[in-house]
């Protein structure tokens, strides 16, 4: 999803995209639950449409009761696994979950990887299968690569027509979720070659350059997905001599374009809504 005025200049785009990029869920939600921690949300009655039985056949359950005076989703452990209520054992209630949701065809593309759950606090809980966390409402970690020429030029990727997510559109040089294996400054090392083909320590002036949150709507699950992201962003100077080579089938191509015609592309809605906030950031808007 991006956001696309016709004619507007790039602030004015801006104003729309930053609105885009903050929504209400399309229908009510509510907490979800694991071992007593609340690790997202689910649009209401959206679990009452899978089976339970690969829940019940581990054990554990999966109920209807309050969190804070409200209607809340429960998942219990087993009372040998709540009592330690360690990460292993959220992460394969989590996935367990993740799988009947699979089943009934209510979450997003399955790309056996796993990212990491946690609490309001910021604690890693668990992980959890990539393909269901929009509609569990899991908050979702990325990081983005701004990579500019010497000559102040940008690098930007066209993403794959097979992407599941904005295909076709432009991206900066680099995109992607953080998973649970990773910390940010690896996420950003392993992406950078998986998507471009470049060796981040082989880079000039790699800076972190800030972050951008995202809470909307998503369409995974027929429509009852939420996203919940951070994207944390960095700026660097590719050498000359060097160029970007897609390493894992994901980009169709890149471009070098000067500042103004990135920024006349973003305003007519030919890049990602995230990669246009990412750009608007490194522009100081």
């Amino acid at each position: 999803m991006t956001a696309s005025y016709p004619g507007a200049s790039f602030d004015q785009w801006l104003v729309g995209a930053r609105q885009l990029a903050h929504q209400p869920a399309r229908q009510p939600r509510q907490p979800l639950r694991v071992a007593g921690q609340v690790v997202g949300s689910v649009a209401e009655g959206f679990l009452s449409k899978i089976s339970l039985q690969r829940l019940l056949d581990k054990r554990y359950q999966l109920s209807m009761g309050e969190h804070g005076g409200a209607p809340a989703w429960s998942l219990h452990l087993p009372p040998e696994a709540a009592s330690d209520a360690n990460v292993n054992a959220t992460t394969d209630a989590l996935n367990t979950l993740a799988e009947a949701l699979r089943d009934a065809n209510l979450c997003g593309p399955w790309r056996n990887e796993q990212l990491a759950v946690t609490n309001p606090s910021g604690e890693v809980v668990g992980t959890v299968e990539r393909g269901a966390v929009r509609v569990l409402g899991i908050t979702t970690c990325a990081v983005h690569l701004v990579g500019l020429a010497p000559d102040g030029r940008m690098w930007v990727q066209k993403r794959s027509l097979n992407k599941p997510n904005d295909p076709g559109l432009w991206d900066t040089l680099m995109g992607g979720m953080i998973s649970a294996a990773d910390s940010l400054p690896q996420a950003l090392v392993r992406e950078t070659w998986e998507e471009a083909g470049l060796h981040v320590h082989t880079l000039a002036g790699v800076a972190h350059g800030g972050h951008v949150l995202f809470s909307r709507p998503s369409s995974e699950g027929g429509g009852a997905g939420y996203m919940v992201e951070r994207i944390d962003w960095f700026r660097a100077v590719v050498p000359e001599g060097m160029a970007p080579d897609n390493q894992d089938g994901e980009v169709d191509e890149f471009a070098l374009l000067p500042l103004e015609e990135v920024r006349a592309q973003v305003a007519q809605g030919r890049f990602t809504l995230e990669a246009g906030l990412v750009i608007a950031g490194f522009l100081g808007l």
